[in-house]
């Protein structure tokens, strides 16, 4: 990912959780191949929703506004189905902040 597509990517995000009811506190991209959030939602929102509107939402904006990145992947396929949740209970935030943090490119 550019520097450029990033940004945008971060943009659509926090965009993406102003627009379907939950707060996107953080975004970074860790060694430019998958993302790290800081996500807090009211709990009658899923986290499986949360992640299928990311997912869906950020992958139709970046082609519509990057169609170059479709041939660049693998299958024209923007996100992987899987992803990883983690809630907040046995570490404190200040932790998870620290660790998405340090997920910035070097």
């Amino acid at each position: 990912m550019t520097p450029e597509i990033e940004d945008y990517l971060r943009k659509v995000i926090i965009e993406t959780g102003i627009e379907k009811g939950f707060d996107v506190a953080l975004v970074e991209v860790g060694e430019q191949d998958h993302v790290h959030l800081f996500v807090s939602a009211h709990p009658k929102v899923a986290p499986s929703y949360i992640v299928k509107m990311v997912k869906g939402i950020s992958a139709r904006k970046l082609f519509l506004k990057f169609p170059e990145l479709k041939k660049k992947l693998w299958k024209g396929h923007l996100w992987n189905p899987s992803y990883y949740i983690e809630t907040i209970g046995s570490i404190s935030e200040d932790v998870i902040r620290r660790y998405i943090e340090n997920q910035k490119r070097k």
